[in-house]
């Protein structure tokens, strides 16, 4: 039985009415407010005239409203919020804007994203650091992360980098215990990849010792694409310098000449954007939050993930790479004598979304918080009919 206030939610999502949907972790589907929002706000600017004191008026009103929006939801003080396009710029921001030395130590783990792992590797080459690589996955099931991230840290690591949500394992890392752990122990900083987290997981970043969390609207918040940000620690600012700069990071004189970079993570923000976007992701989040609170919306995901774990469970020739009920949205698991791409686009033809992860060699499934119980059961029939024909591949 759906309940009215999830049947009514899930009525504004236009892309949710055809299909099986379970790739939030990839992109979440726009609500119809969402769009319509992000469509009066382009009217409002044509009517107005672009680049007229109305609209520039409008601009640092949704962008001020943007940035307590996201900040109410993150734990923090809005000034801690930088507003990029997505996660990879807020990790690039925190990757370059270090003083790096030859010789200078990043810690990254074997589970994140290939975006972040390739721009330390230009880290690497550029200056002359050294990068090392400690092993999460094998902590999926046993073992300590704490541990496991501990252990490779040296004198000379300046970085760490590590997800709070893991994208292809979905394992939920103790973000607060290994940011303790790591400051008993170390100087360095800690950039946190929060591409899973955010519209997740009850934050309180205030609370936590970490220094950078980058995060997007476009996931699990059902926000427009090209939309994010990061969180700078108030005391890790002065240590991190803008690199891509514009005159949104600065500060000018009454001639119109730079004097100084603006005094909180609006130093991070290059130039002009499409701010109408804004005011779709201020509805995402809003409808959010009329659901129930942020815990509330976790606990059913967590409710979800936990019944789509037990039926995947139940089926031959699936195997889940959590042994127990995943702690967040993310349901990964492997299917055995079928490849895994070709496994994903038969279910793709029977309108049911899910996507192939490399490593480790899985599939990924994700359930939000307005997920139906028969939808999960609509996938697991896909999945068990897809089984029934593996001698097609």
């Amino acid at each position: 039985m759906i309940d009215a206030k999830t049947e009514q939610h899930r009525g504004l999502f236009p892309a949710l009415a055809n299909k099986a949907y379970f790739n939030y972790g990839g992109q979440g589907p726009l609500s119809s407010l969402a769009l319509e929002a992000i469509a009066n706000a382009y009217q409002f600017i044509q009517q107005a005239g672009p680049f007229s004191g109305a609209v520039n008026d409008w601009i640092d009103l949704q962008t001020d409203r943007m940035r307590s929006a996201i900040a109410s939801q993150l734990g923090v003080a809005k000034q801690a919020i930088a507003l990029t396009e997505d996660v990879t710029v807020g990790c690039n921001i925190a990757l370059w804007g270090l003083d790096w030395s030859a010789g200078d130590h990043i810690l990254i783990t074997d589970c994140e994203h290939p975006g972040i792992v390739a721009a330390v590797k230009e880290l690497q080459r550029r200056f002359g650091i050294e990068v090392s690589i400690c092993s999460l996955v094998e902590t999926l099931n046993q073992g300590d992360p704490v541990t496991a991230i501990i252990q490779h840290l040296r004198p000379s690591t300046r970085l760490v980098v590590l997800s709070h949500i893991l994208w292809n394992t979905g394992q939920v890392l103790p973000l607060a215990e290994i940011a303790t752990a790591c400051k008993n122990v170390s100087d360095a900083r800690i950039l946190v990849d929060a591409a899973q987290s955010v519209g997740v997981l009850p934050l309180n970043l205030s609370e936590i010792a970490i220094d950078f969390y980058a995060f997007t609207g476009h996931k699990w918040w059902c926000g427009p694409e090209g939309l994010g940000g990061l969180y700078v620690a108030p005391d890790a600012l002065e240590s991190l310098h803008p690199t891509s700069i514009g005159w949104r990071g600065i500060v000018t004189d009454s001639s119109g000449n730079p004097i100084r970079w603006h005094s909180d993570a609006r130093r991070y923000e290059v130039a002009t954007s499409a701010y109408p976007l804004m005011a779709g992701l201020g509805e995402a989040i809003a409808l959010q939050e009329q659901w129930g609170s942020a815990q509330q919306r976790y606990q059913q995901i967590q409710h979800l993930s936990r019944y789509l774990w037990q039926r995947l469970s139940e089926l031959p020739d699936i195997k889940c790479l959590h042994t127990s009920p995943p702690a967040a949205g993310l349901v990964s698991f492997q299917v055995k004598g079928m490849p895994h791409n070709q496994f994903v686009q038969l279910l793709e033809r029977q309108n049911c979304f899910i996507r192939t992860i490399r490593f480790p060699d899985c599939v990924r499934a994700c359930v939000h918080y307005f997920t139906l119980p028969s939808e999960i059961d609509r996938l697991i029939d896909a999945i068990a009919s897809a089984i029934a024909s593996k001698q097609n591949f």
